[in-house]
């Protein structure tokens, strides 16, 4: 299991940027594949995006491509969110979770979440 916990969270206008980070504890960070997810009021919860193991490799959701970008740091543990061109409609708690990288099942380690909220 890795422990997961996401900070960088807040309140900021349209059009403004926000960088979410999500620190990693407990077991090789680097084994870990990584997603983020959001979920809005009202709302099921959607994949953001998501990068491998090793950093080659990123997927993002039409909604957010172009605006958003995921990278990671394996030395310090951490993966990031930079969100950019924000819009009232990314407003949703974070979440980011891990999955072992040979594992073909879901994600199965999932952080807190943070909250972000866009303004008009």
């Amino acid at each position: 299991q890795v422990q997961l916990v996401e900070s960088g969270g807040g309140l900021v206008q349209a059009g403004g940027s926000l960088r979410l980070s999500c620190a990693a504890s407990g077991r090789t960070f680097s084994n870990y594949d990584i997603g983020w997810f959001r979920q809005a009021p009202g709302k099921a919860r959607e994949f953001v995006g998501s990068i491998n193991w090793s950093g080659a490799i990123t997927n993002y959701a039409d909604s957010v491509k172009g605006r958003f970008t995921i990278s990671r740091d394996n030395a310090k543990n951490t993966m990031y969110l930079q969100m950019n061109s924000l819009k009232p409609e990314d407003t949703a708690v974070y979440t980011c979770a891990a999955r072992y990288r040979y594992s073909l099942g879901s994600y199965d380690n999932w952080g807190q979440g943070t909250q972000v909220t866009v303004s008009a």
